[in-house]
């Protein structure tokens, strides 16, 4: 029987914590100072809104006193409720319908088998190689020539062919069990059953991230309402916006129309944010 030599422990030793490495800390301080930066024109653009008029804005100055009449005259202004309202129209129903044609099209790529399904799903997501830009003037050719032009209709159809979405959509349906739909079937669900009550509440996270991103999107398009949205009764906010800019219009009423502006994208983001979190842990689950 052979005795081992143990090395007495000190007392600096046992109550020694391990020091946190520094590349954590460097990453900290990466991360504060780019959350800086990306905050910083928010709370530059709050500032200069609530600056009352006739003081300097540019350089930004932090005013003596805040004052909300440049949000109150901006909500007044002729035209601004219609622009939001336009806005919301436009991009409420865009995230309803989107959202409702690429679970059905993710669902059908994803776990349906039939001729040229391949072929059909690479064909639509090569049209996301292609820059709006490019089609920019046929669209609107083909607008016009069906009487779409300052209409409704033609200012949220050509936006619904969302190949992103649908590529989203079927990425995440594919990680789905095969077996809860084959258990369906041999209940004799039909199809329309199998999407809305297994697909649908399935995918709420990836539906509630995608809402999120195609409300963005939408909310903050200009370029497709500049050209199509030619009148008040159809003009978006992000458009109505460069109007009151060609009126000369003092920074502090600019940057009042910009922070309301902005406010249901925070909002958006803040209901859904619990699902966004869950979408992005389920997939790194996967």
């Amino acid at each position: 029987m052979t005795l081992t030599a143990t090395r007495p422990v000190t007392r600096a030793a046992a109550s020694a914590k391990p020091r946190r490495p520094r590349a954590r800390w460097a990453l900290v301080a990466l991360l504060a100072v780019m959350s800086l930066l990306t905050v910083a024109p928010f709370v530059v653009m709050i500032i200069v809104a609530l600056t009352p008029k006739g003081k300097p804005t540019v350089p930004v100055q932090w005013p003596g006193t805040l004052t909300f009449d440049n949000i109150t005259q901006v909500l007044s202004t002729s035209g601004f409720a219609q622009w939001t309202l336009n806005s919301v129209i436009y991009s409420v129903v865009s995230v309803v319908v989107i959202l409702l044609t690429a679970s059905m099209a993710g669902y059908a790529f994803a776990k349906k088998r039939f001729p040229g399904r391949d072929v059909m799903l690479w064909t639509f997501l090569a049209t996301m190689m292609v820059p709006f830009q490019a089609t920019l003037i046929p669209v609107f050719v083909l607008i016009s020539d069906l009487g779409g032009v300052d209409t409704f209709w033609g200012l949220i159809v050509p936006t619904l062919a969302n190949s992103q979405a649908v590529f989203l959509m079927r990425q995440f349906i594919m990680g789905l069990p095969d077996e809860l739909f084959d258990a369906a079937k041999v209940d004799g669900a039909s199809e329309l059953r199998v999407y809305w009550t297994i697909v649908v509440p399935l995918t709420k996270p990836i539906l509630a991230t995608l809402g999120v991103f195609v409300f963005l999107w939408h909310w903050n398009d200009f370029l497709w309402p500049l050209v199509i949205a030619q009148s008040d009764a159809t003009r978006t906010l992000t458009v109505g916006l460069t109007v009151l800019k060609t009126e000369e219009l003092q920074w502090s009423m600019l940057m009042s129309s910009a922070a309301i502006s902005a406010v249901p994208c925070l909002l958006v983001f803040f209901l859904l944010q619990r699902y966004l979190v869950n979408s992005i842990a389920m997939t790194g689950l996967k």
